[in-house]
C-alpha cells in the first residue's frame, strides 16, 4: 500500500514539495517552448515557401514567353531533377487535373515521425500555393512535418535532461535537509523520555539558530517541570507528615483518654466513696467528719475536672461516616452545659448525608480549640456557630464558622496561647486540602471561618 503524503517522513516531504514546485516551473518553461517553437516552424516554413514559390513563378514565366525552348517537357524535367523543394511538396497537374508529378518522400529522418497529437500542437495551418505554367498546374504543399520531428527530438532530450535535474533536485534536498534536521531525532527521543515521567535528559546548543532555541526552550521546560516535580514531592511529604501527626495526636488523645478514665477517675472514684463510708461512720466524731465531707467535695470537683479533660480529648461524635450535624450539635449542647454563662448560637445545615470521619472529627476538633480560645482569650458573652454544605465548581465545601462578641485577641503570641492552638487548626485544615481564615479586631470579636471540602466515604473507611 503506497504511503500517503502525510504519513511521509518530514525532510522527504519537503523535497517533493521543492521538486513538484520545480517540475511546475519546467512545464511553465516547456510551455513557453512551444509556442516559441510554433512560431518558428510556421516563420521557416513559410519562407522556404515563398522562396520556393518564387522560383516556380520564374519558371512559368519564361515557359509563358517561350524562352530558351521552355516547355511543359523541360519543366517536368526539371522538377524531377529538383525533386523536393525544402519544407514543400511539389505536384504537378495538367489542364485535365491529371496528375503529371509528385516529389518523393523526404530523406530526411526518413521513416519517422512526430506523435500526432504533439504535431497537432506545434503545426500551424497552412494553405496550397498554386502557381500557372501553361498547360500545367504546379501545387505547393507546405510539409512541417520535418521541422515538427526536430522539435519532438528537442523535446524528448529537453524532458530526459529535466527528469535527471528533477531526480537530482529531490535527492540533493532530502540529503541536505536530512542533515539539517537530524537533530530532531533528538529532540523527538528526549521528549519522549519527558513523557514518559524522566525528566534528567537534557538536548545539546544545537549550533543552527532556530534548533538551538528550541533546545534552549526544552532545557528550560524541563527545568521548571524538575522543580515542580521537587516541589510536588515535598508538598506530598508534608501533607503525609501531617497526617501521620494528626493520626498520632489523635492516638495519644485517645490513649491519655483512656488513663484518665480507667486510672485516675476509677481512683478518685474510691476515693470518694472511701470519703463517703467515712461520713456515714463518724457522724459523732466531728473530727473526722468534716475532713472527710472536704474529701468528698474535692474529689467531686476533681471528677468535674477528669470528665471535662475527657470530653476534650475524645468528645462524643458518631461512628465513621455519621451525620456531622449530629456529632457537632452533641458536643455543642455538652459544652453549654459546661460554660452556661456564655450564650451559644447554633445553625447546623451540614445535611444528613454521611461524610468522611476525617471531616466529621476536624471539625469537632477544629470547634473544640476555637470554643476554648473564646473561653480563655475573648472574654465574650455570646458566641454563634454556622454549619453549611455549599456548591463551588465541580465539588462540594463544608463551611464552618465561629464569630464571638469579645474583646478580640489581637496579635495571637504562644505566650498567650492561642497562637499554637491557631497553629493546629491551619495544619489541620491544611492536611484536608481546606481554606483557613481568622480575624480579630480589638473590641469587635473575632470571626474563624474553616471550609473543608467533602470526600466520599468508601467501604473500607466504613469498616473501621
Amino acid at each position: 500500500m503506497p504511503l500517503r503524503l502525510d504519513e511521509m517522513r518530514l525532510h522527504t516531504r519537503i523535497s517533493l514539495v521543492l521538486t513538484a514546485l520545480a517540475a511546475a516551473l519546467v512545464l511553465a518553461l516547456g510551455s513557453l517552448w512551444l509556442k516559441q517553437t510554433r512560431d518558428g516552424i510556421r516563420e521557416e516554413v513559410e519562407a522556404a515557401t515563398r522562396v520556393a514559390e518564387q522560383w516556380l513563378t520564374v519558371s512559368a514565366r519564361e515557359l509563358h514567353a517561350g524562352q530558351d525552348g521552355w516547355n511543359n517537357a523541360r519543366l517536368l524535367a526539371q522538377l524531377r531533377d529538383v525533386g523536393r523543394i525544402r519544407a514543400n511538396a511539389l505536384e504537378v497537374v495538367d489542364a485535365a487535373g491529371t496528375r503529371r508529378y509528385l516529389s518523393p518522400g523526404p530523406t530526411y529522418k526518413a521513416g519517422r515521425a512526430a506523435p500526432g497529437w504533439f504535431s497537432a500542437v506545434v503545426e500551424p495551418g497552412f494553405a496550397a500555393r498554386r502557381v500557372d505554367a501553361g498547360e500545367l498546374t504546379v501545387i505547393l504543399h507546405p510539409d512541417a512535418s520535418r521541422a515538427t520531428l526536430d522539435a519532438w527530438d528537442d523535446l524528448c532530450a529537453m524532458a530526459g535532461w529535466a527528469a535527471v535535474l528533477l531526480a537530482a533536485l529531490f535527492f540533493t534536498v532530502r540529503h541536505a535537509l536530512d542533515r539539517a534536521l537530524r537533530p530532531l531525532g533528538q529532540v523527538m527521543a528526549a521528549l519522549d523520555r519527558t513523557g514518559r515521567g524522566a525528566f534528567d535528559i537534557r538536548l545539546p546548543v544545537f549550533p543552527e539558530p532556530e534548533l538551538g532555541r528550541l533546545a534552549k526552550a526544552f532545557n528550560g521546560m524541563a527545568d521548571r517541570l524538575v522543580e515542580a516535580v521537587n516541589d510536588n514531592v515535598r508538598l506530598g511529604s508534608e501533607s503525609e507528615l501531617n497526617e501521620r501527626l494528626q493520626a498520632r495526636i489523635e492516638d495519644d488523645r485517645r490513649s491519655i483518654a483512656r488513663e484518665l478514665h480507667d486510672e485516675m477517675a476509677q481512683g478518685i472514684t474510691a476515693v470518694r466513696a472511701l470519703a463517703g463510708a467515712i461520713v456515714q461512720r463518724t457522724a459523732d466524731q466531728p473530727a473526722l467528719h468534716a475532713p472527710a465531707q472536704s474529701i468528698i467535695a474535692v474529689t467531686g470537683q476533681m471528677q468535674d475536672g477528669v470528665r471535662t479533660i475527657l470530653h476534650r480529648l475524645r468528645p462524643q461524635q458518631d461512628s465513621p461516616g455519621a451525620s456531622v450535624d449530629d456529632a457537632l450539635g452533641r458536643y455543642l449542647l455538652a459544652w453549654q452545659q459546661q460554660y452556661p454563662d456564655i450564650r451559644l448560637g447554633m445553625q447546623l445545615a451540614g445535611g444528613d448525608e454521611p461524610i468522611g470521619d476525617s471531616i466529621v472529627q476536624a471539625m469537632v476538633r477544629i470547634t473544640q480549640e476555637g470554643l476554648t480560645n473564646v473561653v480563655r482569650h475573648a472574654a465574650a458573652t455570646r458566641v454563634e456557630i454556622s454549619l453549611r454544605r455549599l456548591e463551588a465548581g465541580n465539588g462540594a465545601w463544608l463551611e464552618l464558622v465561629l464569630a464571638d462578641n469579645g474583646h478580640g485577641l489581637g496579635a495571637p503570641t504562644s505566650s498567650s496561647g492561642c497562637g499554637l492552638g491557631l497553629a493546629g487548626m491551619r495544619e489541620r485544615v491544611a492536611t484536608l486540602a481546606g481554606e483557613f481564615r481568622f480575624d480579630s479586631a480589638a473590641d469587635s470579636g473575632t470571626r474563624l471561618c474553616v471550609r473543608l471540602p467533602l470526600t466520599k466515604i468508601y467501604p473500607a473507611e466504613e469498616a473501621k
